[in-house]
């Protein structure tokens, strides 16, 4: 049955994966915004439905100062008698931490620490009932390579010490580790060669948990590296297995801008059909490489078209799950109502360092989209209401009115590095609501403001100034739609993000 890749696009990255019967549950990483842990849905691995988040308090998630980037890292998901357990790492605030529900659509618990150092941890549950916590090194661990040690996963607490088990397959960077038993084997997999253009999966097995672990021959058994093809960087895999005996990977990669080693939506998550050769070693794909379409012997219903548009008129009681916070937001700049989403300006602005700006914000998931926003309300002066294409507070494209004395504009704002500077400014004549809008393509942003009926294009901004290559220092997200004030109210009525499938996004 054919299917198509990404099966979650936009910025996903570093996907885990389990299945509970004929559930299958997935989690992905969010660094620096909030909630955190998107938790995902899906009877057929194609289809998936956003249900939850595993972080959703300041408790669970504290993300004070953290700088682009920071937060966040790899989670895994794993179910063990009757219980989910998610651990990941809060590389600035704690280290390593489990929490765990026994309904998955719920509240899940306040975080155990765990003092084994390292990112990209994993749970593994033994036939004896042990479990496992295993992580990647650093120096609190003596050193590179892979550890291992017996834990609670209750309570964090570790019941032998840290023991390194591997030091990879010889790629730099060896971590997301994750231990899969199968035929009296112990397999290590492991992410190597660093989450860019050199990124691949290698595989090792052990008759012993501990070791010592042989390198599959065929290594590395996922990678795009030296391959010419509209997805690279793949790697950070989770494996499963379905209720029909088949066997499935997931994995993050890119998808560039074409003539352009480039990508700003982010690392998304891919799946790919897995089979065992007669040696007992796995399979994946195409000898190693995924495509846009697959094939495969998927679980459950037929897969339906995936619609990536998107519209919020704000009338739940709750914000929908789409939306997002850039670190903890500050409730009191925030206020739903029935038909509208009030944002009150807080002390930090978008370009604000590490800063807490009030916005809400929904994943970039395709090169070609289009998003427009309602905006209603008083503008004082000074004052900056609009939309923003926002990577990080550092570069961003903004789309926002303004007012100066008694005169109203529409401007376009460009936020690349250490330039921060009005590119166009139209003067409007405002009566207290206005329509904006960004359309895409895998190029250009391009940005507009309703008039009498009509928009009217401001200008234009390059894609490729909102990479991830483009960043300093290194950042691993991707690109929001973010509607955002500054300095005093405004209230977003409507949004609606649209997938417009053009042939110049193929």
């Amino acid at each position: 049955m054919k299917y198509q890749n990404p099966i979650l696009p936009g910025f996903y990255p570093d996907p885990s994966i389990c299945r509970v019967g004929e559930d299958f549950y997935l989690v992905t990483s969010t660094f620096e915004f909030f909630p955190g842990v998107p938790v995902f849905h899906s009877k057929n691995l194609v289809n998936w439905e956003q249900i939850n988040y595993c972080l959703t308090t300041d408790t669970q998630l504290p993300l004070q100062g953290v700088k682009a980037s920071g937060g966040i890292y790899a989670p895994t998901l794993r179910y063990h008698d009757g219980t989910f357990f998610m651990v990941t790492t809060n590389v600035n605030a704690g280290g390593n931490f489990i929490v765990h529900t026994k309904d998955i659509r719920g509240k899940w618990s306040e975080p155990v620490w765990v003092k084994q150092r390292g990112i990209d941890p994993s749970l593994f549950w033994d036939e004896d009932g042990t479990c496992y916590f295993v992580s990647n090194g650093s120096a609190g661990n003596d050193g590179s390579g892979i550890f291992l040690c017996e834990i609670d996963p209750f309570t964090g607490e570790m019941h032998t010490p840290s023991r390194r088990i591997s030091f990879g397959c010889g790629g730099r960077c060896a971590e997301a580790p994750h231990i899969y038993k199968r035929g009296g084997w112990y397999y290590l997999m492991l992410a190597e060669g660093g989450t860019e253009y050199g990124h691949m999966e290698t595989m090792q097995r052990a008759r012993s948990i501990y070791g010592p672990y042989e390198p599959c021959p065929h290594n590395p058994i996922l990678s795009h590296r030296d391959f010419y093809a509209p997805i690279q960087a793949t790697g950070h895999a989770d494996i499963v297995e379905d209720q029909n005996g088949n066997w499935w990977l997931v994995c993050l990669g890119i998808r560039p801008i074409p003539r352009a080693k480039l990508h700003h939506l982010g690392r998304e998550t891919f799946l790919s059909p897995m089979t065992w050769d007669e040696n007992g070693w796995p399979v994946v794909g195409e000898n190693g490489r995924i495509a846009l379409e697959m094939d495969g012997a998927l679980p459950g219903p037929a897969p339906t078209p995936v619609s990536l548009d998107f519209t919020d008129c704000f009338e739940g009681a709750e914000l929908d799950l789409h939306w997002n916070f850039v670190r903890n937001p500050n409730r009191a700049c925030y206020q739903l109502e029935h038909g509208r989403m009030t944002l009150i300006g807080g002390a930090d602005k978008l370009s604000t360092s590490c800063g807490h700006p009030t916005m809400i914000a929904v994943r970039q998931q395709a090169f070609c989209m289009e998003t427009v926003v309602h905006l209603e309300g008083a503008i004082e002066e000074g004052q900056c209401a609009g939309l923003s294409a926002f990577y990080t507070s550092d570069y961003h494209y903004d789309v926002f009115v303004t007012k100066e004395g008694e005169a109203h504009f529409v401007c376009l704002r460009k936020r690349v590095a250490d330039i921060d500077v009005i590119i166009a400014r139209h003067l409007i004549d405002y009566h207290g609501a206005v329509c904006l809008k960004i359309e895409s393509d895998a190029e250009w942003y391009t940005f507009f403001y309703e008039s009498d009926g009509a928009f009217v294009e401001l200008g234009r901004g390059k894609t490729a100034l909102l990479c991830t290559e483009a960043t300093h220092p290194t950042t691993f997200t991707g690109v929001y739609w973010g509607v955002f004030n500054e300095k005093g109210e405004i209230s977003l009525t409507r949004i609606a993000v649209r997938d417009l499938k053009s042939s110049i996004c193929l």
